[in-house]
């Protein structure tokens, strides 16, 4: 849809992109910083393979911090972004037949990188009537001898969804009786969140030992470029990932390394600051969909998506078109609205569409009256 919408701009098309998660704000200016004077201090060399131990430091500090977790620097292994700290950990774990439970909607990459291990998907369908979230029931029904993996993400892409303490005690119960299973919990949008803070089911010490937190600085210090994520492990996984990540990168970028060290750190106010806009916008959008007719949507919880159920528009037609399925929808509102969006389908629910709230609000305001007029021309 990007590269779609890039198309129709080059033709001229006044198109907005709500299509892409990153946030909109610069790097705060002392994070940026902190890589100059890097820089002029030599850190321009080849950094050891699971990070620097200053970085590795820094995060068992960020973890004790925020959530409350006694990690040990071993058990840290830095990647060029949480993409690949997910390969690692897949990669790792998963071996050929192997079956790992994915609750839809879910982050695209999960499903690529388990197929690659080979390893077998099974998804368990999670509704806007849940809050797209994973029920205990629904978890013990999924479970078989062959499972050895569980990936999940909270605050969810693109579902915006956080899963409280008493939800993923729920799901730890479960787990209890599986000693098998590992859980990847995917936390990158952890400090994007609106409900007065953050859970990680790692927490949970009677499961601790079987658990792999995935987190990085992408989103909550709008660092994309800089590529830096991180995993915490029990210590085996970790050394196990420390060796692959060998053989295919070597260590993260060393100047963009030091100067997380800062971000995670140092004052997060810019951070905050950051989120407080998102919230407004997120106001903005869900009150905005919410007053569309035929259009269902959840209240997200954190990260900066809008996952609204467009389920009711299909069958209906604008001219000799026909909507069938959100792939039609998202087209529809490109070519019609000028307003580019992510089919639901790419994330396991063919009933929805994603819409990034990421963005500028007067963007946010254009695109809402955009999506509205071009949605009310069906019929």
């Amino acid at each position: 849809m990007a590269k779609y919408g890039r198309e129709l701009k080059a033709r001229g098309i006044n198109i907005i992109d709500l299509s892409l998660g990153e946030p909109d704000f610069a790097t705060p200016e002392h994070i940026c910083e902190a890589a100059v004077t890097a820089m002029k201090e030599g850190y321009t060399k080849y950094s050891p393979v699971a990070g620097m131990p200053e970085l590795q430091e820094a995060i068992c500090i960020k973890l004790k911090r925020d959530n409350n977790l006694d990690l040990v620097p071993n058990q840290i292994v830095v990647s060029s972004g949480a993409k690949q700290s997910l390969a690692n950990a897949v990669l790792c774990l998963v071996d050929p037949g192997d079956e790992v439970i994915i609750p839809t909607p879910f982050w695209v990459t999960y499903a690529g990188q388990v197929q690659f291990a080979g390893g077998i998907v099974k998804y368990v369908n999670c509704t806007i009537d849940t809050d797209f979230k994973l029920t205990p029931e629904q978890l013990e029904a999924a479970i078989t001898p062959a499972t050895r993996l569980f990936m999940f993400s909270s605050p969810c892409n693109p579902t915006g969804s956080v899963y409280s303490r008493e939800e993923l005690a729920g799901l730890v119960e479960v787990f209890k009786r599986h000693p098998q299973i590992t859980i990847i919990s995917d936390e990158i949008y952890e400090y994007i969140n609106f409900t007065g803070g953050h859970e990680s089911i790692a927490q949970f010490t009677e499961i601790s030992d079987r658990v792999v937190v995935i987190n990085g600085l992408s989103k909550g210090f709008a660092m994309t470029g800089w590529r830096v994520g991180y995993m915490a492990a029990p210590r085996e996984l970790a050394q196990a990932c420390d060796k692959l990540q060998a053989q295919f990168t070597s260590g993260p970028n060393s100047i963009a390394q030091r100067a997380s060290i800062t971000a995670l750190l140092s004052d997060l106010s810019p951070t905050y600051k950051m989120v407080e806009a998102y919230k407004k916008r997120r106001d903005y959008v869900i009150d905005q969909l919410m007053q569309m007719p035929g259009v269902r949507a959840n209240v997200p919880g954190g990260a900066f998506y809008a996952f609204p159920n467009v389920s009711s528009f299909y069958g209906m037609r604008h001219g000799d078109h026909v909507l069938n399925n959100a792939n039609d929808v998202a087209m529809y509102l490109l070519n019609e609205g000028h307003v580019s969006t992510v089919s639901g389908s790419a994330f396991g629910n063919p009933n929805c569409i994603r819409l990034s709230f990421a963005t500028s609000m007067s963007n946010l305001e254009e695109a809402m009256s955009r999506i509205g007029n071009a949605l009310a021309k069906l019929s």
